[in-house]
């Protein structure tokens, strides 16, 4: 044995190769401050040793290496940029010291070679990847650019244009992709990847391959010409800059950062490198991205947990209620290979039901995503029925039908009159009390809320909401059921609005009362989307969920928190509801909604609209955009800071992941509370405190304004 750490070791074979083996204590293999110190170890160990002739890199996991230990960068970053760039330029340098071997060396991937994982195998002469293999530099998704030298070997091995594609995306690629663009050698089938890499190591050895050249050309200035760089960093800034626009600095440091180092070689293109990370590193699109991916670690590990608690395995659903949303969740659970019951009183509903989940197989066949086989078995697990004993033999019964107490009340008992004593019952409500339908039922143990926001095939939110007397036997069952739905599971507390609703319309009315004192709508909208980062602004957001339903859920709103979220007197929300003006729905709202020439959506404000606000808002006038966004988000912001204070929802990381999977929140804002925080808690309460006058949802509580002067953080406290 040449070296033996707890993450990887290195022995040497009979015929002089070093194997250098990465097999961590965990589950995956990942470059922690550990793992890099022995790599640093073991190839000095390999160079000090004159028996090796050749260095084989494989894994003893299902997979390679999946990059770096995130969970190490949030203390990292918040070094000073000196010490990071210390530490990132020792990391790079352990990576260049095996690169720098005497000897031949071949990477042989399995799995995921992600990030770090991806610059290992850079940083070799030959790469050998199995048929599992994918590969790729996912750094973008984080706010960051590859720091271990990723910017500067892949554009030297398959041009610095497919290097930016890469690594601006951020998508990995599969062993025959990657074979395709020059960045493996070889593609060969897992039973056989040891051995190819052993032979096209000897092959190395014995001179049949010119592993130096291959090196020399990694350590080299990029081969481009004056006018061929000019084209190439051109292009690839108009791409970032069209693609990624200007909330999102990573993609465009990339591609500064190749450009920079082009005509450098090794030494001086890695300097820019790290240079280059830091500067992301200290960005606040880094620290919300990389905040998300610690929040959906979580959010994904508490699924996990929870879900391995059920002890009932849910093996058909049944869906009740068909028309868009039943009709895509009964999709949402046929496409995964779940037997789906389709129940309604309508055969129209049905209809439209099966069409509706017919349309989002046939635009997967258009993206080449579905093919004929899928569509067909997706299709037959759907069972359209008006036949009520149809879902006898369903284990988890979805209600979907109107959003109306009464008649989902009358649903709820009928159906458990139906169903098995042990089938799980849960309602699509969006708003109306788990509590309250839990009353229609004989055993509310068995029954919660199930959330799911349309459309469902595209949102990957659910929320399960637990009722007083919901058991946490159900709550179990119904995260597995999720989960197998291919679907991210929050559970919180039962509430009006739940957390997105009830988060969402303080933001609304906050919107509404900007209109009423004289901003125009397309105004507000415009800074939402360009400033903020949202999909949509508010306004296009109302007439994307309809009038209809946004007056009925404020109405429901005001019933359950009428001390914060009474209606506004002449809210022009109310005021396009009861002139038929329901948004994208029928065509017309805010805006009027059509088709182009080639019959493309269109949207243009709405001339209506505006007439029919007149008298009821003052006369137009502009509101700056930091005005805009403090009144719209500081209500939406105070809520969500009342729903972790009542412990609605468990975690701050919780509510972040909640908002980005079900509103749309902007990813390089990390969510609600880390948006919070990096405004800075106290800065946050003196804004609130300048729009205090406004009313109630502007003003914040004594825990927020406690927590500020203590200096606390929201995700020091996170379950």
């Amino acid at each position: 044995m040449i070296f033996e750490g707890k993450s990887l070791s290195v022995a040497l074979t009979d015929d002089s190769i070093a194997e250098l083996v990465f097999d961590a204590q965990g589950s995956v293999n990942k470059f922690d401050k550990q793992t890099v110190e022995e790599l640093d170890q073991a190839t000095a160990a390999i160079a000090a040793s004159s028996d090796v002739k050749g260095v084989l890199v494989r894994s003893a996991k299902s997979t390679f290496i999946v990059g770096a230990d995130i969970t190490e960068f949030t203390a990292l970053f918040d070094m000073d940029p000196a010490d990071i760039l210390t530490w990132v330029g020792k990391t790079s340098q352990v990576f260049d010291h095996f690169e720098d071997l005497a000897v031949p060396t071949v990477v042989a991937v399995n799995g995921f070679a992600l990030g770090g994982g991806c610059e290992m195998a850079l940083a070799g002469d030959i790469r050998v990847v199995d048929t599992t293999a994918r590969i790729g530099l996912p750094e973008v998704k984080l706010g960051l650019m590859p720091g271990f030298g990723g910017t500067v070997r892949l554009p030297r091995i398959i041009g610095a244009d497919n290097a930016l594609e890469w690594m601006t995306t951020g998508r990995d690629r599969d062993g025959a992709q990657a074979l395709k663009e020059g960045a493996v050698d070889a593609v060969v089938a897992p039973e056989n990847l040891h051995e190819a890499a052993r032979s096209m190591l000897k092959d190395a050895i014995a001179g049949k391959l010119d592993w130096q050249a291959r090196r020399a050309e990694k350590k080299a200035p990029l081969m481009l010409n004056e006018n061929e760089a000019m084209m190439s960093f051109s292009t690839a800034a108009a791409m970032v800059a069209a693609q990624a626009g200007k909330h999102y600095p990573a993609p465009h440091k990339m591609v500064e950062t190749v450009s920079k180092a082009a005509g450098l070689d090794r030494d001086g293109a890695l300097k820019i490198e790290n240079e280059g990370f830091v500067a992301l590193a200290k960005t606040d699109a880094c620290k919300a991205q990389v905040g998300i991916f610690l929040a959906d670690q979580l959010v994904k590990a508490k699924g996990k947990k929870v879900a391995k608690g059920a002890t009932k395995e849910v093996k058909q659903h049944a869906v009740l209620g068909a028309g868009i949303m039943g009709g895509g969740i009964a999709y949402q659970g046929a496409v995964k290979g779940i037997p789906t019951v389709m129940k309604d009183i309508n055969q129209a509903a049905l209809e439209l039901g099966l069409k509706e989940a017919s349309s989002i197989l046939e635009k997967g066949m258009q993206r080449g995503k579905v093919d004929a086989r899928k569509m067909a078995s997706t299709l037959n697990n759907i069972i359209p029925t008006l036949d009520q004993n149809a879902i006898a033999d369903a284990d988890l019964i979805i209600e979907a039908v109107v959003e109306n107490p009464k008649i989902k009340a009358a649903v709820l008992a009928d159906t458990e009159k139906t169903v098995a004593e042990d089938a799980i019952i849960c309602s699509n409500t969006s708003t109306i009390s788990i509590n309250q339908l839990a009353k229609s039922l004989k055993h509310p143990e068995r029954f919660c809320g199930m959330h799911f926001f349309n459309p469902v095939h595209k949102m990957p939110l659910v929320e399960i909401i637990r009722g007083e007397k919901t058991s946490e036997a159900t709550i179990s069952a119904v995260v597995a059921a999720t989960l197998k739905m291919g679907k991210t599971p929050i559970v919180v507390n039962d509430c009006p609005g739940f957390l997105v609703n009830r988060v969402l319309f303080p933001y609304f009315a906050g919107f509404s009362q900007l209109l009423i004192d004289g901003a125009d709508f397309t105004a507000v909208d415009k800074v939402m989307e360009k400033i903020f980062g949202w999909p949509m602004g508010p306004a296009f957001l109302l007439d994307v969920v309809g009038m209809d339903t946004a007056d009925h859920a404020s109405s429901v709103m005001s019933d359950g928190i009428p001390e914060r979220m009474q209606k506004i007197d002449n809210d022009p929300v109310t005021l396009l509801y009861k002139a038929g003006r329901y948004g994208q729905k029928n065509g017309k709202g805010f805006y009027d909604f059509s088709k182009d020439k080639r019959g493309r959506p269109t949207k243009t404000a709405s001339p209506q609209a505006y007439a029919l606000f007149e008298g009821h808002v003052a006369e137009t006038k502009t509101f700056d955009k930091e005005e805009i966004i403090a009144r719209v988000m500081i209500p939406m912001a105070n809520e969500a800071i009342r729903c972790l204070e009542e412990g609605i929802v468990a975690s701050a990381a919780e509510a972040d992941m909640a908002l980005l999977f079900g509103l749309g929140f902007p990813p390089f804002r990390g969510g609600i509370f880390r948006y919070i925080e990096t405004m800075g808690l106290a800065n946050f309460v003196a804004l609130a405190d300048k729009y205090a006058s406004l009313g109630p949802i502007y003003q914040i509580s004594d825990g927020v304004r406690e927590m500020a002067a203590s200096g606390k953080s929201y995700f020091s406290q996170s379950a």
